[in-house]
């Protein structure tokens, strides 16, 4: 009897915490929301990688209302869906500003899209975080602007640098290099890149072409490629894509002794679980990898999370290349507010170029341009991938990082026809 009015008694002071709590955070929080708006391509063609985007951010504002929100004041996500469709954006960033008067900016996502966005942000002097844009203030030079992406000052070079850094360490070092690219800005960016490490690092460039966006059938464009017989085979290409061109290359033999590259779709999780073991031996880039988890405080904590989240609302149920830096503009936006005491955006792009900040997406800085002061993009090669196997890629096992050496999990097998028997 006397244990039961023991617990009884506990349940009931544990109640009354609560309630307390509840009330105290209520109280908080009593203030008019601190509105955070952002375009996103919610449908569409880019619909996958900006779904994670915004379940991560879900996440952080969920965490900062559950602390209380930022200055006594709750946070609200205004997310507008821009279609995938870069056009859209700058209306909508415009609307943002003027109509739905939000306090703070992120996004939008992506190089294509954050451009057109640009005007509108940069008229009305306010500061964002975009998402894995590249490149943006080489054009605008706007002081207020961050990208929340890992490529640093090697800015469209990170998407080559660690490949041919791979390459130049074999041994006979290989000679010979064919590229190929979409006709569209990001692959010919990455193109660009990989033209200056063939120079860099004595290469000859032996294959040199693009294919439209539109291209369905890649088996002739492949064919051309496997004709000059490189020994390099570099693409830049989009998701669709890479699903085309990984599979002519296996159906026709291509088999040079390094191949991959800025190959976007190999972010996507459904695509490599897809692919299986057609992409062994693949070396891709990569911004964030399962196999950098481990050595990131907080990330692993924050991915299950959205793990269970993503699974629920089934979409890319790991979320590596997009989930923590969406988290991490939300932590740095949340620091800077914080340490400011403001909503003043030139107080907060102030701050924001000279601190440091601590997100699941790692450690982070920005220099003057707004990209991360130092790079930390890494390479991956698809080793002994089975078919129809998801959890083969969520601890980085079948995609161990070899390169750069203070991120190395796994080595390299090369030639890439070795990789493909294993």
């Amino acid at each position: 009897m006397s244990w039961n009015v023991g617990n009884a008694l506990r349940a009931g002071a544990a109640a009354l915490l609560i309630g307390l709590l509840s009330i105290a955070n209520a109280a908080a929080q009593s203030g008019e929301p601190i509105k955070v708006g952002m375009s996103l391509a919610l449908t569409g063609a880019g619909a996958a990688p900006s779904k994670v985007i915004n379940t991560a951010l879900e996440i952080w504002r969920d965490d900062v209302n559950a602390k209380g929100g930022i200055l006594g004041r709750p946070v609200q996500l205004v997310i507008l869906d821009d279609q995938s469709t870069p056009s859209n954006v700058p209306n909508i960033y415009t609307k943002l500003i003027t109509v739905d008067k939000v306090d703070l900016l992120l996004g939008p996502y992506g190089t294509n899209f954050v451009a057109p966005a640009m005007p509108a942000i940069i008229q009305n002097k306010k500061m964002t975080i975009s998402f894995t844009a590249i490149g943006i203030n080489d054009k605008f030079n706007y002081d207020k602007y961050f990208s929340m992406v890992s490529v640093g000052p090697e800015g469209v070079n990170a998407f080559s640098i660690g490949f041919f850094d791979l390459a130049a360490q074999q041994n006979p070092k290989p000679q010979t290099v064919a590229i190929l690219a979409a006709d569209a800005e990001f692959a010919q960016s990455a193109a660009q890149g990989a033209r200056e490490q063939i120079k860099k690092h004595g290469f000859k460039l032996v294959y040199d072409q693009s294919y439209p966006p539109s291209t369905t059938d890649f088996a002739p464009v492949v064919r051309a490629v496997q004709a000059a017989n490189a020994d390099i085979v570099f693409i830049g290409a989009y998701p669709p894509d890479n699903v085309g061109i990984i599979r002519a290359a296996n159906e026709i033999g291509l088999s040079p002794k390094l191949f991959g590259g800025a190959m976007i779709g190999m972010l996507v999780t459904p695509i490599k679980v897809q692919l299986g073991p057609i992409a062994n031996g693949l070396v891709i880039n990569e911004n964030f990898s399962a196999a950098m988890v481990p050595k990131i405080e907080g990330a692993a904590e924050f991915l299950k999370r959205y793990n269970a989240k993503a699974s629920a609302a089934g979409i890319d149920p790991l979320g590596f290349a997009w989930g923590p830096f969406a988290y991490a503009a939300g932590q740095a936006l949340e620091q800077a507010v914080t340490a400011t005491k403001s909503l003043d955006h030139d107080k907060l792009a102030a701050y924001m170029h000279q601190a440091s900040f601590k997100t699941v997406a790692g450690d982070v800085s920005f220099a003057k341009n707004g990209e991360w002061s130092k790079a930390r993009a890494v390479w991956t090669q698809v080793q002994n991938a089975q078919p129809n196997n998801l959890d083969q890629f969520r601890d980085g096992k079948a995609l161990p990082v070899v390169w750069p050496p203070d991120w190395k999990t796994g080595t390299l097998i090369y030639p890439y026809g070795d990789a493909r028997k294993k």
